[in-house]
């Protein structure tokens, strides 16, 4: 599939930002990277500013969440005839593969925007909240969790934080916690998720 000049300055500009910061980024450089003559304007053809191409990155990382989180749920159905800790464990590696996705834009978001904080208000909304949401609709519509009467947002809250948390810790320290593999990792946090069923038909106190 061929790339126009568009996206190629947005997916240079987003690594560019990503390795050596946005202040440190200059026009002509993210000219050169996609293929442009550098400092011959051409960046301005297709952009105001620099500021545009990172808003113009962040929307587009945004709009692919969002069709990411509704196929996910539209499939929802696709795998029930596997166990749930099975289920459990493809959900964890998923969110695992999507922070690995938004690594760049996760660079950017902790070293530069609070420069942007309308930027970072578009990604809270955009990205990580319905990330949120999205794990705790998928949960509340498993089988084994039907009738189970659970705050599943805050249920969310605590094993997507997990996730991400194993991902920053592993990316800024460049190991994981403890030395914990995503092996480990992930077969743990699935026994949590069926905690959750566990407790639901444990013998009361």
């Amino acid at each position: 599939m061929t790339t126009s000049t568009r996206e190629r300055i947005v997916s240079e500009s987003l690594r560019l930002f990503a390795d050596r910061g946005y202040a440190a980024t200059s026009v002509a450089e993210i000219e050169a990277a996609a293929g442009l003559s550098p400092g011959a304007g051409g960046l301005y053809r297709h952009f105001r500013s620099k500021e545009e191409v990172l808003a113009s990155a962040i929307r587009e990382h945004i709009e692919r969440t969002r069709r990411q989180i509704s196929d996910v749920l539209h499939n929802a159905t696709t795998y029930e005839d596997r166990p749930l800790e099975i289920r459990l464990r493809m959900t964890c590696q998923a969110g695992l593969a999507k922070m690995r996705e938004e690594q760049d834009l996760i660079r950017i978001l902790f070293r530069d925007l609070d420069q942007f904080p309308n930027l970072v208000a578009e990604m809270r909304e955009g990205i990580v909240n319905p990330l949120y949401d999205g794990i705790a609709t998928w949960l509340s519509q498993q089988p084994e969790f039907e009738g189970i009467d659970e705050d599943w947002p805050a249920v969310a809250s605590v094993l997507g934080g997990a996730v991400v948390n194993y991902w920053l810790a592993n990316e800024s320290m460049y190991e994981p916690p403890t030395r914990i593999d995503e092996k480990r990792f992930v077969s743990s946090w699935a026994r949590l998720g069926l905690g959750l069923v566990n407790l639901e038909h444990a013998p009361a106190p």
